[in-house]
């Protein structure tokens, strides 16, 4: 009987879900001839008109025209009439927005990368060459897609800046508490996109959030002003914690603001933004038109998504036509294998990892044991012991067992809490959720136990005195509370620590390959600093982004590799200002190439446990090194073309991305591609042999040979072992055979190769697999 109701049931929606709308994305490839914005109108228009019954209908269907370098347009469609446009010839494809899809990934990590006079790691000689002779990153223009600005932040003063680029085509555009007196030489435009957002929840709460360039969040100040915010001293984050001068990686880039993520309805600013496609795709677009050099995207899918139904994947490959370097984040849903996002080759795909830099915080027990913890709040405990609890043991009656230890919002008893520490277990809510509940219930203060394994603890300013310990510490904690009549702690008041060891490890949360969408090419392509990063921040919202939080602060510490991400555009920023014809490709390579891949103890930099080496799934070539990238000595190179060839490898994304190219009867294998790492799954017992060139961009006359760590329980041989170059700009390939020593081994193997002239180290990781 209840399949049957089912059925009925299914039977009376279909025709309410086959005439309901929702938005798609229609794309057609790239515009051809010269015509104006409203000729295009005109013409996206008479696809509508095509499927729609009035012409009003088609005309109030239309959310995006995309007029710029995109040919397509979002619109209100139902399915069927989704359906009948993607069958019309000049259709490259249909893409249905999803609200779900994107979301965003959430001082001194410049010096730890070698960018500032008080570098300490490796003993870094001419700390500031690169920005001096970078010139700071001047006149090169970043875009940046997040949620908009604050732009009173004093990281986006424009002070002694020159006029802005002719280059720049791009507007300050209006809105709430925004206009163009925001804008200067410093952030150069703003811009904002909300139609696909509105096309599915309806008109903006501007009670949550601006309808404008102004960032309500902190998310988007945050990431601006790790890519190109001036040099401000004497900040730090609340609680003075981080002191010291705050700086972008350039900072006389100038920015270009595209606010594309909006607060979900329903939801407090804590749980998030969200970006829909349609406005990403518009904003990529127009900031192509614009004249950015540089995009940096730290949004991202929680799941891979195919290259052709991607919109951040397709609006990328049309910058990278225009030699635009694309940044994005690799995503936080580590540490779980084949778990990142914006895996397409001709992206910067980036991990997060740590500086040199805790927030001491130790937890010390009754019984007198120490355990390091880690915290940013500005509360303090008197110096004493309280009462420790657990939190499963103070829960009001009515909480299911299942998450009685997790500290949600109502679950705690005001008459068992009230006075004491509480242990709170990880899941469920944020971190900084767990913290209210226990001073709502009249707890003193509460120890976090860290949500993910290993010794990566991203801080918060929590709203009591508080502080996150490591996993495994809190089942020592627990073990401590259950076996003693009268059990008690006290949290000592947490200091900044620099120069901490071992640095850079990767942060717990960083997503991880194997690349779940193309296993032969490896990402992520490199890390950088993500975790516990100082930056500006909006003043429209607090710390935490708890309603019941009315901190505020100008400079606040954040973790993800929505902070990586920026910390690589802006040294793509610099190596652009040095050296700006070459491609979007050769300064990836370059960037890769001379990463390391140990820390300040010159031992492998290890994964999120602090015990075992990280590998190339977790940081792809390594962490990122500035000072090094802007001489890499060679490169490899790619270019639009070389895209395409490599989409010939599946035939429906390169008709849904550029149906004017054909593929050639042979093309290469996915391996093939021109790239600075090589991955190869499924070898065959025989083997395989790659090819790769690389280009001279070093001294005219060098000779480079190679040096082989072949992957255990492979040979490799590289062919020719010695390259001689007269010119920079000489282009030489050689072969790398690689091949299983006995049968086939089991999982993955990882080794690099290394071409060096005495000068220049130019590393490449390997990686295979025989299945």
């Amino acid at each position: 009987m209840e399949n049957l109701l089912s059925l009925l049931l299914l039977l009376l929606l279909l025709p309410l879900l086959a005439s309901s709308t929702q938005v798609y994305i229609v794309y057609l490839g790239e515009h051809s001839g010269v015509r104006t914005f409203q000729e295009i109108e005109e013409n996206h228009h008479s696809y509508l008109l095509s499927v729609k019954e009035t012409e009003e209908d088609a005309r109030t269907s239309l959310v995006y025209s995309y007029k710029n370098s995109i040919n397509g347009f979002a619109a209100r469609l139902t399915p069927h009439e989704a359906n009948r446009l993607s069958e019309m010839e000049e259709v490259v494809s249909v893409i249905r927005s999803n609200p779900r899809k994107y979301s965003m990934h959430t001082t001194r990590s410049w010096e730890f990368a070698g960018l500032q006079e008080t570098a300490t790691w490796k003993n870094l000689e001419k700390k500031e060459d690169l920005l001096i002779k970078s010139r700071y990153g001047e006149d090169v223009i970043v875009g940046i897609l997040d949620n908009g600005v604050w732009p009173e932040s004093r990281s986006f003063n424009d002070e002694g800046m020159g006029p802005i680029p002719q280059s720049w085509k791009g507007v300050c555009q209006s809105g709430d508490a925004f206009n163009s007196s925001h804008c200067n030489k410093k952030i150069i435009g703003a811009r904002y996109y909300i139609k696909g957002y509105e096309a599915y929840y309806g008109p903006l709460n501007r009670t949550l959030d601006s309808l404008s360039p102004r960032d309500m969040d902190g998310h988007g100040t945050h990431t601006s002003s790790t890519v190109g915010g001036r040099k401000v001293k004497s900040v730090s984050a609340v609680g003075g914690f981080a002191s010291g001068t705050a700086s972008g990686g350039a900072p006389l880039a100038r920015l270009a603001i595209y606010k594309v993520c909006w607060a979900i309805p329903g939801q407090g600013k804590e749980g998030g933004n969200t970006c829909f496609e349609e406005d990403m795709l518009a904003a990529i677009d127009d900031a192509i038109a614009d004249g950015v050099d540089v995009l940096s995207i730290s949004i991202g899918t929680k799941v891979p998504v195919s290259y052709d139904e991607d919109g951040i994947a397709i609006g990328a490959l049309h910058a990278i036509k225009k030699n635009i370097v694309v940044a994005c984040s690799a995503g936080n849903s580590g540490p779980a294998p084949s778990t990142l996002s914006n895996p397409a080759p001709w992206i910067i795909t980036i991990g997060a990892s740590s500086v040199d830099r805790i927030f001491s915080a130790p937890v010390v027990l009754g019984n007198g044991k120490k355990i390091m913890g880690q915290t940013v709040t500005p509360y303090k405990l008197e110096k004493k012991l309280y009462p420790l609890v657990y939190a499963a043991q103070v829960t009001n009656p009515d909480v299911p067992n299942n998450i009685s230890g997790q500290c949600l919002s109502g679950t705690l008893s005001k008459e068992l809490v009230q006075g004491k520490i509480v242990l709170c277990l990880s899941g469920y809510s944020i971190n900084v959720e767990k913290g209210l509940e226990v001073r709502r219930a009249g707890g003193l203060g509460f120890i976090l136990q860290n949500p993910v394994d290993g010794i990566s603890i991203s801080v918060d300013a929590h709203v009591l005195p508080g502080t996150a310990v490591l996993s495994n510490d809190s089942a020592t904690i627990l073990n401590y509370i259950k076996s003693s009549k009268n059990p008690t702690a006290r949290i000592v008041s947490a200091r900044t620590v620099l120069g901490s060891k071992p640095s850079p490890f990767m942060a717990g949360f960083s997503s991880t390959g194997p690349n779940a969408l193309e296993p032969n090419i490896l990402k992520p392509d490199i890390t950088a600093p993500g975790l516990n990063i100082l930056a500006a921040w909006s003043e429209a919202t607090s710390p935490t982004k708890l309603f019941d939080d009315n901190r505020v602060v100008k400079y606040n510490i954040l973790s993800g590799t929505s902070m990586s991400c920026p910390h690589v555009a802006a040294a793509a920023v610099l190596i652009k200002a040095r050296h700006p014809n070459w491609s979007s490709a050769a300064i990836r390579s370059a960037l890769m190439t001379t990463a390391t891949q140990t820390n300040n103890l010159g031992l492998p930099i290890t994964d999120g446990t602090g015990n075992t080496a990280a590998t190339p799934f977790h940081y792809g070539s390594g962490h990122f090194r500035p000072e090094k990238a802007v001489h890499p000595g060679l490169i490899y190179d790619a270019n639009y073309t070389d895209y395409l060839l490599y989409l010939c490898n599946y035939n429906s994304s390169v008709r849904s991305i550029d149906p004017s190219f054909t593929c050639p009867d042979d093309f290469p294998s996915p391996s093939d591609l021109n790239y600075p790492s090589i991955a190869v799954s499924n070898i065959s017992s025989s083997g395989i042999s790659i090819r790769r060139t690389v280009t001279n961009v070093g001294a005219g006359a060098s000779v480079y040979e190679v040096r082989v760590e072949a992957p255990v329980g492979y040979t490799v041989e590289i062919s020719p072992e010695t390259m001689n170059f007269s010119s920079v700009g000489q282009r030489e390939s050689f072969n790398i055979f690689i091949r299983p020593e006995s049968g086939l081994t089991n999982g993955y193997a990882f080794g690099s190769y290394t071409w060096s002239d005495g000068i220049h180290t130019v590393r490449s990781p390997i990686v295979v697999s025989s299945h």
